[in-house]
């Protein structure tokens, strides 16, 4: 099929579309920052910025500016004003799009998703003020994006992604295909303390080789995995006929017999993604390709979101050891 077919490729205006949707996100509204560097993210730091925290009893040192003239008269103590301190919060995204992420059954392919899912989050990163780097992954190559903040770096980001997802033409596994190990090493040693990282991928190839470099990661930045699958991935319909292909000839296979074993290494891979992410400290969201794009994210970062936020306050208070 060529570039432009509805849920197969994309195209650059398809991913500029989603600006609209990605004013619906805030990446800073759950986690904070450990970011060295001044920026539009609140932190668990006091320090000296635009947002009124608490007050406490003065001690010496502290600016006689930030002195609460109302408390210290009504207490007869000294007390001073502690602001909440903003730090930059660079935000880096992984998307794989290799051989094993072109496919889907109906909506759209899982290379589609992943990549809408980036440009939801780089959008988002790009209303927020906030730097945008990342890795694009392929079969033969490897794309690194320094993180830089502004429109430019931006388009350069959608029109890298729009080129790695036109270079898919197959589901089967490349030879000598890049593993994701590699692409997690790499992103590691750019990632500065205090970002937000998330990884986009069917994770085929995630074991516990990765769970070193995600550990590394996870002790000073927040990271968030999205497993991206088909829904026919984790459950073949009862009683359906499957017609499978290698381009040149078909076989009629029974789903009855292939829904269990086929049902079980499914349930087995995500359990593996699961594992490998909660020992890493990794925060682990499933993104079924059936959903909205917008609907993982506004899981995890919209506000009243319960279990978003249960989720990444728990890495948080791993990662700040409150």
């Amino acid at each position: 099929m060529r570039a432009g077919h509805t849920g197969v490729y994309l195209l650059p205006e398809d991913l500029i579309l989603l600006r609209g949707k990605a004013a619906q996100l805030n990446l800073h509204r759950q986690a904070p920052s450990r970011a060295a560097m001044a920026g539009t993210s609140h932190t668990r730091f006091r320090g000296r910025g635009m947002e009124f925290a608490e007050v406490r009893p003065y001690q010496a040192g502290d600016d006689i500016r930030t002195i609460d003239w109302r408390v210290t008269a009504r207490t007869q103590v000294p007390h001073t004003k502690l602001f909440q301190e903003e730090r930059e919060r660079p935000v880096f995204v992984l998307v794989d799009q290799r051989s094993p992420m072109f496919f889907g059954s109906q909506h759209c392919f899982k290379s589609v998703y992943a990549a809408e899912l980036a440009a939801l989050i780089a959008w988002a990163c790009h209303q927020g003020g906030d730097r945008l780097g990342g890795v694009l992954l392929g079969d033969h190559a490897q794309q690194d994006l320094r993180a830089t903040r502004g429109k430019p770096g931006l388009l350069h980001f959608l029109n890298a992604l729009v080129e790695y997802n036109q270079r898919l033409f197959s589901p089967v596994p490349k030879a000598k295909a890049l593993p994701l190990l590699p692409a997690l090493e790499q992103l590691g040693q750019v990632v500065k303390p205090g970002s937000q990282v998330f990884l986009l991928s069917d994770f085929h190839d995630l074991d516990n080789a990765c769970q070193e470099s995600l550990s590394r990661m996870a002790k000073h930045s927040d990271v968030i995995a999205l497993h991206i699958f088909d829904p026919l991935e984790a459950d073949i319909p009862q009683g359906s006929l499957l017609r499978i292909s290698n381009g040149f000839k078909r076989l009629l296979l029974s789903g009855s017999d292939l829904k269990a074993p086929f049902n079980a290494s499914f349930r087995s891979q995500q359990q593996q993604v699961q594992t490998v992410c909660g020992a890493s400290r990794v925060v682990f969201a499933s993104c079924p390709i059936s959903a909205d794009s917008l609907s993982p994210l506004r899981r995890l970062f919209a506000e009243g979101s319960q279990k978003g936020a249960a989720a990444l306050n728990t890495l948080a208070g791993a990662l700040y050891g409150r």
